[in-house]
């Protein structure tokens, strides 16, 4: 595994932490992609963080916990202010792991941040975001309940996830927000539209996840939560996998793999976009520090677009029962 190459620093948006980028996204480790071992997890953890990562993506529903307590065995010993945390919260699970909805009230933001803060083992979180927009509860409540835990220490920073441009302008009028998260790829590029100028507009940072559309981009197999995704079904696999294929000579032409070079890719989008990348197997943490060295010029950029022309991916990002919580997917009306 390479450890050598210097990740690149990027800063989420006018007012957040200095991160790594790639950042690590830990879902991964906790089944949502088929089992992994505990000890592994942690190994995989210690490699991103010794290559001189600092972002760790995570959520309290991410195995129902499970997740935040890989991440506690890892940061121990460690040195805590070495590390960005960003914490989604308000997913809502069965005991059989079922979705329940999504609960962003003030007292409930409270109720979930204590929980993490127990099993993550640490004092406060750095980066902290609804999962998704609970459309129960105005935002701006939500958001000032967080803004709260800010003055009190708990929390240093305030994230959102999911939401659309008039969300994002509604929340950064209560508080200072310092990114959004918000999938965006080669074949997720809806956030160009109306969420990404405004985000730039008011000075905010987006970390992107889904850079590798769930291991369609990069050769990834169809375990876990895979199944129920649209673009693995009815023959969109078979389309959206060709399409990725399209991208090996250049890759071959970078000395990259398809996925370095789609991770790259979103990374030239601006200095404001980190992406946000899962790795089960230390290989994998290995193939995203390296993605660094992958630089894209303007005909690069433009064969890309060639090659993947945008839309070009068939399938929803999510089943239609989860993509009705996308609040980035309403139309602005």
């Amino acid at each position: 595994m390479t450890t050598k190459t210097q990740l690149t620093a990027r800063r989420l948006g006018r007012t957040g932490p200095a991160v790594s980028s790639p950042g690590l996204g830990a879902m991964g480790l906790s089944g949502a992609y088929g089992p992994v071992r505990d000890d592994d997890g942690v190994r995989v953890l210690h490699a991103y963080l010794d290559a001189g990562g600092t972002l760790l993506d995570t959520g309290d529903f991410y195995g129902s916990g499970h997740n935040e307590l890989l991440i506690r065995r890892t940061l121990a010993g460690r040195d805590r202010d070495e590390v960005v945390l960003s914490v989604k919260f308000g997913a809502l699970r069965g005991p059989d792991g079922s979705h329940a909805g999504f609960d962003a009230r003030p007292a409930a933001v409270r109720n979930f941040l204590t929980y993490s803060l127990r099993r993550l083992g640490v004092d406060h979180v750095d980066v902290y975001r609804p999962a998704r927009l609970d459309p129960a509860v105005p935002v701006e409540e939500t958001v000032g309940a967080i803004a709260e835990l800010v003055e009190q220490g708990y929390v240093r920073h305030v994230g959102l996830s999911e939401v659309g441009a008039a969300t994002v302008r509604r929340a950064a009028a209560v508080a200072p927000i310092c990114d959004v998260q918000l999938e965006y790829s080669l074949f997720s590029r809806g956030i160009e539209d109306e969420i990404l100028p405004a985000c730039r507009e008011l000075g905010i940072g987006v970390t992107a996840y889904g850079v590798l559309s769930r291991g369609l981009i990069g050769g990834g197999t169809t375990g876990g939560m895979r199944a129920a995704s649209p673009r693995f079904q009815d023959g969109n696999r078979e389309h959206n996998a060709a399409l990725a294929v399209r991208l090996a000579d250049l890759a071959a032409a970078k000395d990259a793999t398809i996925a370095q070079l789609a991770i790259a890719w979103v990374a030239s989008r601006g200095e404001d976009i980190v992406p946000v990348v899962g790795a089960r197997r230390l290989d994998q943490v290995g193939a995203l520090v390296d993605s660094v060295r992958v630089s894209l010029g303007d005909d690069e950029l433009a064969r890309i677009e060639e090659l993947i022309p945008r839309g070009a991916a068939k399938g929803d990002r999510y089943p239609s029962r989860h993509m009705a919580d996308l609040d980035s997917e309403r139309p602005l009306g």
